[in-house]
């Protein structure tokens, strides 16, 4: 799907990276066309240089839905970050909804959600970041995770408690103002705070993977995870973006609450 510059945009964007998804594609875009009934919404699909039948079945989705979905398929595998920074660049919604090609997340959550969304315009919320609210890991996955957090919270102050949740729902124009790195996709509640905008963390629903196996291995993140939290605890030690106050942004009046606090 090319989109229609007649067209209006969409007041949603489902963004889901894909990685030998095989089996999940066509029952999450089919849930998802199911539940937004009724919104205005598109639905944009990066594969990530899949080696099994993950671009096929997004070529079927494309002739199955030609009016909502669009696929991007990288030339060599990036990662999630940069799969993510990919869809970003075709979402045209004003707000993205961050989904994993897993199934593990429930579109249901946004329909329960949009609403708040609606509602707050033009306020600075600017994420509304999952929390699950049952863990289908093994144990020595959620105590890791746990560690993870506490470690986090300690050196980032962002207060969130599961940045592990790939259900998140971004302000797209938040979400062209953060930094990209690999691995960003892990500290979102962070650099969204660091950008000036709010953050709000909601009860979701965790489901089981419907098809196929994790891709995260506990050495590889654990490596990666040391290396890019120190990053990310430079980054935010460093400050965030000025606001104009002729600038028509919602987080003007925060930023000019926050100055006269410390003045």
């Amino acid at each position: 799907m090319t989109p229609d510059p007649d067209l209006p945009d969409p007041d949603l964007s489902v963004l889901i990276p894909f990685y030998n998804e095989e089996g999940n594609v066509l029952p999450l875009l089919e849930e998802v066309h199911t539940a937004l009934t009724g919104l205005s919404f598109e639905v944009v699909c990066v594969n990530d240089c899949s080696s099994d039948a993950t671009g096929p079945e997004l070529q079927q989705a494309i002739e199955r839905w030609p009016d909502t979905v669009v696929v991007r398929t990288h030339v060599a595998r990036a990662g999630k970050s940069a799969a993510l920074f990919t869809g970003l660049k075709s979402v045209r919604g004003g707000w993205t909804q961050l989904l994993d090609g897993d199934g593990q997340n429930d579109i249901a959550d946004t329909v329960r959600l949009w609403p708040t969304i609606a509602s707050a315009q033009p306020s600075a919320l600017g994420l509304i970041a999952g929390k699950r609210n049952s863990r289908n890991d093994s144990g020595f996955k959620w105590l890791q995770s746990r560690v993870a957090n506490g470690i986090r919270r300690f050196m980032l102050r962002d207060d969130a408690t599961d940045t592990g949740c790939g259900w998140k729902l971004i302000r797209t124009q938040t979400f062209r103002e953060l930094p990209f790195f690999a691995s960003m996709h892990r500290f979102l509640p962070a650099l969204v705070k660091r950008a000036g905008w709010e953050v709000r963390e909601e009860l979701v629903n965790d489901r089981r993977r419907w098809h196929g196996s994790s891709k995260y291995g506990f050495l590889g993140r654990l490596g990666a995870g040391i290396f890019d939290l120190l990053g990310v605890f430079w980054l935010v030690r460093r400050g965030g973006q000025g606001i104009a106050v002729e600038a028509d942004d919602p987080r003007k009046t925060a930023y000019l609450t926050e100055a006269k606090k410390d003045a």
